[in-house]
C-alpha cells in the first residue's frame, strides 16, 4: 500500500490537473447534449400528435445541433479517456514491471480468443482494450479486458423485430506459454450445475461440456470447478493436487468467475467482470489512491496466475 500511495503522489498525482480541466469541459458538453436531446423530443411530439408542421423547421435546426453536439461530445471523450490511460493506467503497469507492454486500444487477438476454446458460442460483436504483454521471470504472457456478445433478435406480440445483445463474456482475459505441447484439451470451468441442482448436476456435467467429464479426488476441487477434457490420463497429469489448490487460491483471491483452458502448449483464463475496469469516470472524483489499488491489483493478476500455477519452474519439457 505504502508503494502504491508513493506512485499516486510522485507519478500519477501531478498529472491529473489538465485531465479534470478536460472532465469539467466533458461534464458540461454533456449536459447541453441532455438538455438538447429533451428539445428534440419536445418539438417532436406536438409535429407527430398534433402534426403542427410550425414545429419542424426548430426541430431540425435543434436535431443538426444535438448531432454536432454529439460528435464533439464524442471527440473530447476519446481525448479525456486517451490522457486519463496515459497518465493513470499506463504509469500503474510501468509501476508494476516497466518492461511490460501497454497499449490501451489493443485487446487479445479474436484467434488467441478462439484458441482458448472456452467460450464456444459464436459471437457478433468482439470489444476489447488495455492490452498488457511481457516476461515474468521466464513465463511470457498477455491479457486485456474483452467483452464479446451476440445479437438476439425477437419479435414482439405485433411481431415487431427487436434486437438484443446477450453478453458471452466480459472481464480479463490472460493467456501464458506453459511449456508443454498437450496432446488434447483440458477445460476447468465455475461448477453452476452441482452447485444449483446438487447430485442431479453432477449427471448433467456427464452430458454437458466441450469434452467428456473427467472425475478427480479433490472433494473441496470440484465443489467449486467441474473439469472436462479429451484425454483423461493428461487432464490428470495436468492437474496434481498441488495445482488444483493453485486454482482454488486463484478463484479465492480473484473472487469472481474463472475459466481455464490448457491448449496447444498454453494456458487460458477467463475471469468474469461485470463492470469496466479501467476507465475513467466522467462524473465524479477522476482517480483516488483507491482506484489506482484495484487498478493495481487487477494488472498484479497476470503474477498471481503463472506464480500459482507454478509455470516458471519448468516441470514440464516440450514434445
Amino acid at each position: 500500500m505504502q508503494e502504491i500511495e508513493s506512485l499516486y503522489r510522485v507519478k500519477i498525482e501531478p498529472q491529473l490537473a489538465p485531465i479534470r480541466n478536460k472532465q469539467k469541459k466533458l461534464q458540461k458538453e454533456y449536459v447541453i447534449t441532455g438538455i438538447t436531446f429533451l428539445a428534440v423530443v419536445g418539438f417532436l411530439i406536438p409535429i407527430f400528435v398534433t402534426e403542427n408542421m410550425l414545429f419542424l423547421a426548430p426541430f431540425i435546426l435543434v436535431l443538426v445541433f444535438l448531432v454536432w453536439q454529439l460528435i464533439k461530445a464524442n471527440k473530447l471523450y476519446k481525448d479525456f479517456r486517451s490522457d486519463f490511460k496515459r497518465a493513470v493506467v499506463r504509469e500503474i503497469v510501468i509501476a508494476i514491471n516497466p518492461e511490460w507492454v501497454y497499449e490501451p486500444d489493443r485487446m487479445i487477438h479474436p484467434d488467441v480468443y478462439a484458441q482458448s476454446d472456452i467460450f464456444r458460442t459464436r459471437y457478433d460483436r468482439y470489444l476489447g482494450d488495455d492490452y498488457v504483454r511481457g516476461v515474468i521471470e521466464k513465463t511470457n504472457f498477455e491479457c486485456s479486458e474483452l467483452h464479446t456478445e451476440y445479437k438476439q433478435v425477437t419479435h414482439d406480440s405485433k411481431g415487431r423485430r427487436q434486437e438484443h445483445w446477450v453478453t458471452i463474456f466480459k472481464g480479463l482475459f490472460f493467456n501464458a506459454d506453459f511449456n508443454k505441447e498437450f496432446k488434447g484439451r483440458t477445460y476447468v470451468s465455475p461448477d453452476y450445475a452441482e452447485k444449483i441442482l446438487g447430485k442431479f448436476g453432477r449427471k448433467f456435467q456427464g452430458i454437458s461440456g466441450a469434452a467428456p467429464l473427467v472425475q478427480l479426488e479433490s472433494v473441496e476441487f470440484e465443489k467449486v470447478f467441474v473439469v472436462h477434457s479429451t484425454d483423461q490420463i493428461e487432464a490428470r497429469y495436468i492437474l496434481t493436487p498441488a495445482l488444483m489448490e493453485a486454482m482454488l487460491r486463484i478463484k479465492q483471491q480473484i473472487n469472481c468467475d474463472v475459466h481455464f483452458s490448457f491448449v496447444g502448449s498454453r494456458v487460458y483464463c477467463a475471469m468474469g467482470m461485470r463492470k469496466n475496469l479501467f476507465e475513467p469516470r466522467v462524473f465524479g472524483q477522476l482517480a483516488d489512491t483507491t482506484d489506482v489499488t484495484n487498478m493495481y491489483r487487477l494488472f498484479e493478476i497476470n503474477k498471481l496466475i503463472i506464480r500459482e500455477l507454478n509455470l516458471n519452474t519448468r516441470i514440464w519439457t516440450k514434445y
